[in-house]
């Protein structure tokens, strides 16, 4: 019995550090393409991260937002500009298509049960791409000019199914209706 004691602790040591080492926060996150971001946040549901630059002088938001999923998911994250929750809001969706590729694109979700097909969205989006790496779906985009708005309600989703190249609805989980919340451009 004394023999299995030492191995346990030293096992629970391992166990610990392996997690904690795999654990992955906004800051100590690194994009591939020497893509960076000044500001961060880890969100608390979905194991989702945002990630930001915002430029006054042009009133544009350079923005990555990741999330864990699996290859057969989907992920979304929406500004809704005029109100709180899901209704209303702006959203970028990605997901692989049929071909196994990343598909990603803007969709405003007008209701509650959105069509999830691809939109015009309230504000311009640019340089919108999507990549999945390490059991993470993320998106890319450039979104603005967002005229005096620097302080926005956000919402971030995520669902387990694709049909047809369209994001099937997300599960209604205490996460998913707890995921959204407030966001300060100007904070860092």
């Amino acid at each position: 019995m004394a023999l299995s004691s030492p191995f346990a602790v030293t096992f629970s040591i391992f166990a610990s550090l392996f997690i904690l080492s795999s654990a992955q926060t906004c800051k100590n996150y690194t994009f591939t393409s020497n893509r960076m971001f000044n500001s961060c946040l880890d969100l608390p549901y979905h194991h989702a991260h945002l990630h930001w630059n915002y430029f006054p002088s042009t009133d544009k938001l350079a923005m990555a937002y990741r999330a864990r999923q699996d290859s057969k998911g989907w992920v979304a994250w929406a500004i809704n500009p005029t109100k709180t929750g899901m209704v209303g809001a702006q959203a970028l969706v990605a997901f692989h298509n049929s071909n196994g590729s990343m598909t990603v694109y803007p969709t405003p979700v007008k209701d509650y049960n959105p069509s999830m097909l691809p939109g015009t969205l309230t504000f311009q989006v640019a340089n919108i791409s999507a990549e999945y790496k390490n059991n993470e779906m993320i998106i890319f985009a450039v979104l603005g000019p967002l005229v005096n708005i620097t302080k926005v309600n956000h919402v971030w989703q995520s669902g387990f199914a694709v049909s047809n190249n369209v994001p099937q609805m997300h599960e209604i989980s205490s996460t998913n209706l707890k995921s959204f919340g407030d966001l300060d451009f100007l904070a860092v």
